[in-house]
């Protein structure tokens, strides 16, 4: 049995390893609130442990070893899983599940995790779009890129929202931007300035203008212009 500590430091190793790897100490204490020789210390004991869940060297940072990496994952797997029975189920709104999974994720049983994915038919995503893993660790693959990226006249179906925001969520759900929404970009300003965009299905609505700091927060599937599968 892992501590609840533990499994936070595995969690946010995880998600930092897919921007850069190895991950720093600096990144790793940012993202969980505690001062890097806090971290240090995590990471060495983690690291000389058996059996191993992290491999650490001094200076450079730290990676989830094969096993650390699918404990990472049941702890993500559990967590949305959580969000998505609290969202379909008892009405929870998508700005409220994330920090009541927090709580939860750490203390549910593995048949209570496979009767909530029953429940739900073995979902592939939460509320916010993130992909819950499955029972044996793998994850759906999709191209996204930010919203930030997509260009004049695309269109691109909102995959995912970042969730640790609750004031941003909300902001957006009263655009009616969530995932699998589809939108048309039909302005993007220059130097980072705001995107336009509007609901692809009601190309004569109101335009909403988005700063940086929201779009670098969106991920999005760039859907093929019309027409362009009959081009030759």
């Amino acid at each position: 049995m892992l501590t609840e500590a533990v499994e936070n430091y595995l969690k946010a190793l995880y998600d930092l390893q897919q921007a850069a790897s190895p991950v720093s100490t600096s990144a790793l204490a940012e993202r969980m609130g505690v001062a890097p020789a806090s971290v240090t210390a995590m990471m060495k004991k983690l690291s000389s442990e058996s059996p191993t869940l992290v491999k650490y060297i001094s200076h450079r940072g730290a990676v989830l070893t094969d096993l650390g990496r699918k404990k990472a994952l049941e702890v993500i797997r559990h967590h949305r899983l959580i969000e998505l029975y609290l969202h379909q189920q008892l009405g929870y709104s998508w700005d409220e599940v994330h920090d009541e999974a927090e709580k939860l994720e750490h203390f549910i049983s593995e048949t209570f995790e496979e009767r909530i994915a029953e429940l739900l038919g073995d979902p592939q995503f939460d509320p916010h779009g993130d992909p819950i893993p499955t029972k044996d660790g793998r994850l759906p693959k999709i191209n996204l890129v930010p919203l930030s990226n997509a260009k004049e006249r695309q269109v691109v179906r909102v995959a995912r929202v970042a969730d640790q925001d609750a004031d941003l969520l909300r902001y957006l759900e009263g655009l009616g931007i969530k995932p699998n929404v589809t939108l048309r970009i039909v302005e993007k300003s220059p130097f980072d300035g705001p995107l336009y965009v509007v609901l692809a299905e009601e190309p004569d609505g109101e335009r909403h203008g988005l700063g940086k700091s929201v779009t670098d927060n969106i991920d999005v599937e760039i859907l093929p212009a019309a027409g362009a599968a009959g081009a030759s």
